[in-house]
């Protein structure tokens, strides 16, 4: 499937007020069986905003709420430490994360998918600079980056059964709709389905983990 992560504008707001605690508190994964996003993406601090707007998912394997992710970690890694180093003639997606092959001190994303060429670009040095490198543009998003992780949260289908989705979100479960935090959605392109005994499941990126925040 093609998934397209989109992170919730009032997460900062969330985290500054002391409202999300990733490691110790429950973090669950929520199936939506349909979702209009419209402003939500900007306003939305709880999962019962998003509620509002969507319909959580039922069928087979599927319990209310969502699965809560489990072996959750928060790891900073310094640019020049970063194991992921760019190469070249290599295809690269939106989103991918970088350093150069000399670490200069700071990462770079890909804000445009591509090949990159079979020599490496002039790094840029300034935070938000880009350079384009073979089919790839690579912005300078900073000096570091805190990668957010854990298992993928899946569910498993009985046989006969099937259960549906078109996107996730992610959040913190209170137990109470109307102060569990959201954190971020996934947009899974379209709805899909696992049936008979199969498995739905959420991979996060083997790298970049399930949310990624840069420092300059």
């Amino acid at each position: 499937m093609a998934v397209t992560s989109f992170v919730y504008g009032p997460l900062q707001k969330s985290l500054f007020e002391g409202r999300i605690n990733f490691t110790t508190d429950t973090i669950k994964a929520m199936l939506l069986s349909a979702y209009t996003v419209g402003t939500t993406q900007d306003t939305a601090q709880y999962i019962s905003d998003v509620l509002a707007a969507g319909t959580e998912a039922s069928g087979s394997g599927y319990t209310a709420g969502g699965a809560t992710l489990g072996s959750k970690t928060v790891v900073y890694t310094a640019a020049n430490s970063w194991s992921v180093q760019r190469a070249n003639s290599t295809a690269y997606t939106v989103g991918d994360v970088v350093r150069p092959t000399t670490g200069n001190g700071y990462l770079y994303q890909a804000t445009s998918a591509g090949t990159s060429a079979g020599t490496a670009p002039t790094w840029p040095t300034t935070v938000g600079q880009t350079v384009t490198d073979g089919g790839v543009t690579w912005a300078n998003v900073g000096r570091g980056v805190l990668v957010v992780d854990a298992a993928d949260p899946s569910w498993t289908t009985v046989n006969p059964g099937t259960l549906a989705g078109s996107h996730i979100v992610f959040y913190k479960d209170t137990g109470t709709t109307s102060t569990s935090p959201v954190i971020l959605y996934w947009d899974l392109g379209g709805t899909q389905t696992a049936s008979n005994g199969g498995a739905f499941t959420a991979t996060l990126d083997s790298t970049e983990g399930l949310l990624t925040m840069f420092t300059s």
